[in-house]
């Protein structure tokens, strides 16, 4: 069973911009059966953990409903709608408490911690990270919410080109000294 961050960044290393927005992602091309694409990634998943953002976005922008099978913990410190019929878990509980009832819950499938980069972070420092998958878009956004805000030292796995994306997976050898 491994953590996996996967998510997709512009070159300048940021997940979103300022007020939220992924426009700038969903206008590129990316081949969903190529090499290192989310629909084979996500067959891998028995579990998710999302940030209260991460979630509110979805759930704005997600005309079919609730996208994810998976069980889902938000971590929030909110009161957030449900979606019905969905496994949804709100939760401010430590990280180390939810990666236990994750695991379980998963079944020994991965699980995903699909957003934000600070959940990741926290994850990381808990060091329960394994790896972090990054879509890297041919675009730059000079600000916006961090890939992820943690000094970390990562190994390359696996690099590969799917259309518009340069796509790295690392493994997380560990946390770096912040001076």
């Amino acid at each position: 069973m491994v953590t996996h961050y996967f998510t997709a960044s512009s070159l300048d290393g940021f997940i979103a911009t300022t007020g939220h927005s992924l426009d700038w992602l969903l206008k590129q091309k990316f081949d969903e059966h190529g090499p290192m694409a989310y629909p084979e990634f996500e067959r891998s998943i028995g579990a998710l953990a999302m940030g209260a953002s991460t979630y509110e976005w979805v759930l704005r922008n997600d005309p079919g409903g609730w996208p994810y099978a998976q069980p889902t913990w938000v971590f929030t410190h909110r009161e957030l709608p449900i979606v019905a019929g969905a496994d949804i878990r709100l939760t401010s509980a430590d990280i180390h408490h939810v990666h236990a009832e994750m695991t379980a819950a998963a079944a020994g499938r991965d699980l995903w911690v699909v957003g934000g980069g600070g959940l990741a972070g926290q994850f990381a420092d808990a060091g329960l990270l394994d790896e972090v998958w990054v879509q890297y878009a041919p675009v730059t956004l000079g600000a916006g919410a961090p890939l992820l805000p943690r000094a970390l030292d990562l190994e390359l796995i696996d690099v590969a080109r799917n259309e518009a994306f340069l796509c790295g997976r690392y493994r997380v050898a560990g946390s770096l000294p912040v001076s």
